[in-house]
Formats: structure tokens, sequence, C-alpha cells
């Protein structure tokens, strides 16, 4: 997925009210849009390298994409946008980038039980159905391991329970961890952070609920799927 219009370089002073960062660019300070929802744990800090996507016809004059990270002392780029997942996972779907997972028919945002929404709803050539629910990663506390949720999450939960539903009727189930940063190599779950999570994913897992994760490649200019990684426990 190429950034366009191209990214701008800042450096970030604050982020506040979840959907808020103060940054100096150029010597100018500005207030932007954060669309990130989450805690954002270990990438809110002052001084750190930001890259912005200039936005027209709204009242923030920039969103920020990009956040330069130096956890456990890596320097690594993570993508703080958590409504790119979707998109992401939508162009490495249509180049072929998930080799076993089908993509016959691609339906985004598909309801399903009384109240919720998966992700994606895809078939095979024969109309055979897996369920993809996509959650956008960005934490890492230690050296090269990745961990969601960076808070706690009822409506992740919610999400689980519906996928071992599907897996529990026959249905192909998939969770797929999109990990938006360049410096990790393995996922697993944070339980300390929300034990209630860790526990839906156990019982998801058992119920048949596959498990997937994969890696970005990230650059000021694009950012796109990259190898699949391993999910661990523990």
């Amino acid at each position: 997925m190429q950034f366009s219009p191209p990214l701008v370089e800042a450096r970030l002073l604050k982020r506040y009210k979840r959907f808020l960062a103060d940054v100096e660019m150029g010597g100018k300070y500005l207030t932007v849009h954060c669309p990130n929802p989450g805690s954002m744990m270990g990438l809110a800090e002052p001084g750190s390298r930001g890259w912005l996507m200039p936005k027209v016809g709204t009242k923030l004059p920039y969103g920020w994409e990009l956040v330069e990270s130096k956890a456990s002392g890596v320097t690594a780029l993570v993508g703080i946008n958590t409504g790119r997942a979707n998109a992401i996972v939508a162009e490495g779907l249509a180049a072929g980038k998930f080799a076993d997972l089908p993509n016959a028919t691609v339906t985004r945002e598909v309801k399903v039980g009384t109240a919720s929404r998966l992700d994606f709803r895809l078939e095979d050539a024969d109309g055979r159905p897996c369920w993809v629910e996509v959650k956008s990663v960005t934490l890492s506390r230690q050296a090269g391991i990745a961990e969601f949720p960076d808070a706690k999450t009822d409506r992740g939960s919610r999400h689980l329970a519906e996928l071992s539903l599907l897996a529990r009727s026959g249905q192909r189930a998939v969770l797929l961890f999109l990990v938006q940063r360049s410096d990790c190599r393995e996922v697993r779950i944070a339980a300390d952070i929300d034990p209630t999570y860790a526990a839906a994913m156990t019982q998801a897992r058992a119920q048949g609920v596959e498990i997937r994760a994969f890696s970005c490649e990230i650059s000021p200019v694009s950012i796109d799927v990259g190898p699949e990684i391993p999910f661990i426990d523990g």
C-alpha cells in the first residue's frame, strides 16, 4: 500500500485524548489526528520521529501514520493507524500473499450473530466460506516479540466468541494478527493486560479457530503484508 499523498516527517510532542497529538514540523506546532484507539504503549514518547499524511477537507490538517520506536534498543518503524490493517490485508488477499486463504470471493465487514461484524468473509471457487477477523498489533515489550492487546478489549473477546461459534458449526474461522512493526519475529497474547481476552483465546483455539500472524514491510513510502511469523504461547 503506497501512502498517498506522501507522508511528511514531524516530531511528536504529546498524544492525548486518544485521538489527538501535538507535533512540531519545520518549526511549526500543530495538532493532528491520532487514528489509534488503543493505549499506544511505548509509541507516544515525546521527541519521537513520526510521519504524517496530509488531509484535505478535514478539521485537522494531518493524520499520524508512522512512528519510530526505539524499544529494547532497536530502532523500528511502527504503523499506528489501526484503520489501515484491513486495507493492507485486502491488498494482500488480492495479490495472493496469503497462500492458503481463499480469495475467489472477498466480502468485507460482514454481520454475524446479533450484534457483531467480522472483517472478511472469504470463499473458495466452490463457495466454501472462511471467516477472518484482523487485529492490528503495535505493542512490543520484549525485543523481537509483538503482543496483543495493548489495552483491555471486550470487543476483541466478542469477536473470538463469534469465530468460535463459526468453527463449531464446521466453518473455517481465522484470527489474523497483522503486526505493524518492523522489529518483531513472533506474536503472543498480553495476558497480564487483559486476562479475559487471554482466556477467550485459549477457548477459541480449543474450538478450532485458527490463529495466524503476519509481519509488515514498512517504510515512509509504503506498508505491505510481509512473511508469516509464529504465534507463541506464554
